[in-house]
């Protein structure tokens, strides 16, 4: 059962979130009968409903406001995460199931930029989840330190281009420091939005960044997610930064067990990062779309593509410059989520060009 003192707290919580105008997801989604329903539920990590919605109560301005805070979560609170993540993922509903694991054919991607006209750099990532540990709010610093260990090791295994070197947060010298944030590298202790999904523990206990020599391949492990695995590079090569990826993930997958749902394919801390998890993603320059918001974003929604600012949500476009990446991520294969942005980034470069 959950505790007096927790239980008040959900029903504080609750009464705070019906009270405001948030335009949450979480909000939409947890009506009475859904909260009656989960409130005296708890995963075998100990979770409970207080865990998933915490940050989402205390920043009403957030447009989910759920986490996971174990991998169980998404089965024992689904009354509340399927309908989030059907609105979310263009209706995945309940009764869909995410497809098998498909890279597919690298070979049918290419150059999509050879001239280096229009794209600045090009990026694939995804989020992976060790299996038999919880997420970030239920891990102790004794865990974050295990994990930690076992992907420095793992990593360590890497040969060829992926070959590399682990940096762990702790204990991090100055110019470690300030190189890997002169490369964009290094990540900082979560916002407010993680900080109240209590996502931050321990800081800098367990965290750390991986990559290899050219650095066109980085691991970041223990950030939001236990790991997020991520190639790029500059120029438009998408095929070179996805074949990298899939190297990776596969050769990381040989020694470390991930989280994997049957419905919902992988499992992250974050309900709008399942399935596939792969963010396919550009740096690209359409001075001439750009004065025509309304066509980018006509064009851009025909292909699923999300546009942001340059450095990223919430941003503004500095120089012009875009980050546009595929925005679905459930219910179609890794290879279908990578292509549906190839094909339209190519449509985006020929009206530029015809512009």
């Amino acid at each position: 059962m959950v505790d007096a003192a927790t239980i008040e707290k959900l029903e504080a919580g609750f009464s705070k979130l019906q009270a405001s105008d948030s335009k949450s997801l979480l909000k939409k989604y947890l009506t009475k009968e859904v909260f009656d329903a989960l409130k005296n539920k708890k995963t075998s990590f100990g979770s409970t409903l207080l865990d998933c919605i915490q940050s989402g109560v205390e920043n009403l301005d957030s447009g989910v406001g759920i986490y996971a805070p174990d991998a169980e979560a998404y089965s024992v609170f689904s009354d509340l995460f399927d309908p989030i993540i059907e609105d979310y993922h263009n209706g995945f509903k309940k009764t869909d199931k995410h497809p098998a694991k498909n890279w597919g054919d690298v070979e049918t991607l290419g150059n999509l930029d050879p001239g280096s006209e229009f794209i600045v750099s090009t990026r694939v990532r995804c989020g992976r989840s060790l299996e038999g540990y919880p997420f970030n709010p239920c891990l102790t610093e004794a865990q974050y330190k295990e994990m930690e260990e076992k992907v420095s090791s793992t990593l360590s295994g890497l040969e060829g281009e992926l070959k590399g070197t682990f940096f762990p947060l702790t204990g991090m010298s100055k110019e470690t420091q300030q190189q890997l944030i002169d490369d964009h590298f290094l990540f900082k202790e979560g916002d407010r939005f993680l900080q109240a999904a209590n996502a931050c523990r321990f800081w800098p206990s367990g965290r750390g960044i991986y990559h290899n020599e050219n650095k066109t391949f980085l691991v970041w492990c223990n950030e939001e997610d236990h790991l997020r695995i991520i190639s790029m590079q500059m120029g438009g090569d998408l095929k070179q930064v996805y074949k990298r990826l899939v190297t990776a993930v596969n050769d990381i997958e040989k020694r470390i067990p991930f989280s994997h749902h049957d419905r919902l394919g992988f499992l992250t801390f974050c309900p709008t990062n399942l399935g596939t998890t792969v963010r396919a993603s550009v740096h690209i320059k359409l001075p001439k779309l750009a004065a025509d918001k309304a066509k980018l974003e006509e064009v851009a929604s025909k292909y699923h593509l999300q546009v942001r600012g340059t450095r990223g949500e919430h941003t503004e476009a500095e120089g012009g410059v875009y980050d546009i990446s595929n925005k679905r991520r459930m219910g179609l294969t890794e290879y279908d989520a990578v292509k549906e942005m190839y094909d339209g980034i190519a449509e985006l470069i020929k009206i530029e060009k015809s512009l």
